[in-house]
């Protein structure tokens, strides 16, 4: 029996892969990489990039090709079987990183080849530079049995980081509520009803039925007038695999205490005072003083401005509602209502301007006019769901690039909105390789034969994973440890990514983007000043609450204790004390579904989101400056950014582009928040 996962030629054939194939494939990769790196070492006493590095490298492609659409499915059409053969293989492919990361020999010959290769280029010298950095990150520096220590527990954490996801997506897919009395969802619109209605189908239940996928949550808690079924699904949503839920299965706590004790040891192995020194290692703010001032500046500017709008939202629920005390799950909806009472705007009033289909081919269209290349949809591409679409990305040298499309929610999907590789470019002496890439969001689907509309928000998360999309798919550099997204300070990914939501709210460009559903007309001006003025309603607040993520994120790794534990939710209770202007309930478990923390790659990094939004706010001043479609503007952006990948650290790169060092007065004047 063929392997797909063995045979990889090009895209994945997503249809012929099956859990049985996982493990078997991974095993045998796994040995074939051992047995040719121990050769490649001993018959290369005197290395050199092409004898050494450049196989290595096509290694590792092979390798990463073969594990991304695995990882890739378990995210989007999970279930028991292939997460079974994904979690069997997870500490394999742990061990053999930090194998290798570990191999003494292998550490000597990227030090041999980067001091006696006389042939490197800029980009190869910053491949060796970043690899050299992440051996001694792994712990090669170290005595054999901290080496096996730091090998054990780099397997945990994988293992919880992997928990964690599980818990908090079975815990989310559990939560259903049946309603059969039309009365109970009073205030939610048509686009929630339908959904709500299908959902039921889906099920064979009558009536309609609420989940925790966002496209169900967002429209109660924004629309529903009935303030104690506003409270259930708030309750469900925010104590979700936690100890206050009634399914203690699913209870992330003590995996939470697991992956902060495991990661403090880890960096305290390495010689770091705590993870929040090692997380900055690779990134570009210099210390943990760096990071808390900035956010904590940031906190202040906005912080006075967050209270009066707090204020203001009070007495206009006490005014016009008799509402003497708002409670969590009274936020958003009384704050729709006083959007639409200031600016006679609702994000249901914009959704029909926004097919999905009309958004996608704007966007593209602006991406063509900065950026100089089209795109092509081809059809006929094995994929992993009939929702799936896919594309190429063309410029006047051929294909460039090619992405898959996975835009709406459903059952056995993880939630939120990202872009990962399946393929990274690479150019070796024997072949070249484009990069792939897949979109996945969670948007509403289309119901009763209506196109799937967006609302503006939805707009933006999908311009924003589009802008990550470009910098791992419009890269020029060869090597893949450095193309693309690939050796990016994580604090500085973000810049790509965020730049890209700016031209959403650009007359010019929401002409290409929007068209009603049913006539095709643009976004009216008189609709798009109202847009316009709203923009920033309650930004402060919004800023606050960012901040709030972010100081919490930073201070748990920073000031983690082996005495004391985590004390997670003392010191996120403290943050709030300082920052957040809206306290939760004693009972809500927010970081029990923090997933960019304890399952994804943002530990200690959440701040990247702050950070990176002063870089784009910043880079694209110069596009207001000089027209937001500016050809010349695009292509340095383009030439210095996107095209560059990690091959050079970001500051420099953003110094390439903006002619200096980056300035928050942009960030603070896009915010709405007074300098």
């Amino acid at each position: 029996m063929t392997n797909p996962l063995l045979e990889m030629q090009g895209l994945p054939a997503f249809s012929q892969i099956k859990p049985d194939h996982i493990e078997p494939a991974i095993d045998e990769l796994l040995a074939l990489n051992r047995k040719t790196i121990a050769e490649l070492l001993q018959s290369n006493p005197q290395p050199d990039w092409l004898s050494v590095i450049e196989p290595i490298e096509e290694l590792d492609d092979r390798l990463s090709r073969a594990w991304s659409p695995v990882s890739h499915m378990n995210s989007v059409v999970n279930s028991d079987k292939l997460r079974d053969a994904y979690n069997a293989c997870l500490p394999k492919l742990s061990e053999y990183g930090t194998e290798m990361g570990q191999n003494k020999a292998l550490y000597k010959a990227y030090k041999y080849v980067a001091e006696n290769d006389a042939t490197l280029d800029e980009e190869q010298k910053k491949v060796l530079e970043n690899a050299i950095r992440d051996f001694h990150l792994s712990g090669v520096d170290l005595p054999e049995a901290q080496k096996a220590r730091f090998k054990e527990i780099d397997q945990q954490l994988s293992k919880l980081a992997s928990e964690y996801s599980e818990n908090l997506l079975d815990a989310t897919n559990d939560w259903v509520k049946q309603i059969t009395d039309a009365s109970e969802l009073s205030g939610l619109p048509e686009s929630a009803l339908a959904l709500a209605k299908q959902n039921a189908k889906q099920r064979e239940f009558d009536g309609w039925v609420l989940t925790l996928d966002f496209p169900s949550y967002y429209p109660v808690m924004t629309y529903g007038d009935n303030q104690s079924l506003r409270e259930e699904v708030y309750r469900a949503y925010n104590t979700r695999a936690s100890d206050q839920s009634d399914k203690p299965q699913w209870d992330n706590s003590d995996i939470m205490e697991q992956t902060l004790a495991l990661r403090h040891e880890q960096a305290q192995l390495l010689g770091f005072g705590n993870y929040a020194e090692r997380s900055l290692a690779k990134k570009m703010a210099k210390d943990p003083q760096q990071v808390l001032g900035f956010l904590k500046d940031l906190a202040e500017r906005s912080r006075d401005q967050a209270l009066k709008e707090l204020d203001e939202l009070k007495a206009f629920a006490k005014g016009e509602y008799a509402i003497d005390s708002l409670n969590p799950w009274d936020i958003a909806y009384y704050s729709e209502k006083l959007r639409q009472k200031k600016y006679n705007i609702s994000q249901e009033e914009v959704k029909p301007y926004f097919p999905a289909e009309k958004v996608i081919q704007g966007m593209f269209d602006v991406v063509s006019r900065l950026y100089g290349v089209s795109f092509n949809e081809l059809e006929g591409i094995d994929t992993w769901h009939p929702d799936v679409k896919f594309f190429e990305i063309v410029d006047d040298t051929g294909v460039r690039a090619q992405f898959y499309f996975d835009l709406y929610a459903r059952p056995k999907k993880r939630g939120g909105a990202w872009m990962d590789d399946c393929a990274s470019r690479l150019k070796t002496s024997e072949r070249e390789q484009i990069p792939v890439a897949y979109m996945t969001c969670n948007f509403t689907p289309p119901v009763d034969g209506k196109p799937a509309l967006l609302t503006h928000d939805e707009v933006e998360t999908l311009f924003h994973e589009f802008g990550h999309g470009l910098h791992h798919m419009l890269t020029r550099i060869d090597y893949s440890a450095v193309s693309g997204i690939n050796g990016v300070a994580w604090d500085a990914v973000e810049l790509p990514s965020q730049i890209m939501e700016n031209w959403c709210w650009e007359k010019a460009a929401l002409g290409l983007v929007s068209g009603h559903y049913e006539t095709g007309k643009a976004i009216p001006d008189e609709l798009y000043e109202r847009m316009m003025a709203a923009k920033n309603f309650q930004s402060a607040m919004i800023m606050v609450r960012q901040l709030e993520f972010s100081i919490f994120d930073f201070r748990i790794h920073a000031e983690y204790d082996p005495q004391h534990g985590g004390r997670i939710y003392d010191i996120l209770n403290e943050v709030r004390k300082e920052v957040a202007v809206i306290m939760p309930p004693a009972w809500s478990r927010f970081a029990h579904g923090f997933s960019h923390i304890f399952a994804g790659g943002y530990a200690a990094g959440y701040y990247s989101y702050k950070w990176a939004e002063v870089l784009s706010a910043d880079a694209f001043s110069m596009f207001e400056e000089n027209g937001i479609f500016d050809a010349q503007t695009g292509k340095r952006f383009l030439n210095n950014v996107l095209e560059k990948g990690g091959s050079k650290d970001a500051m420099e790169l953003f110094v390439a582009f903006r002619g200096r060092e980056p300035e928050i007065d942009a960030l603070l004047r896009h915010s709405g928040i007074a300098a």
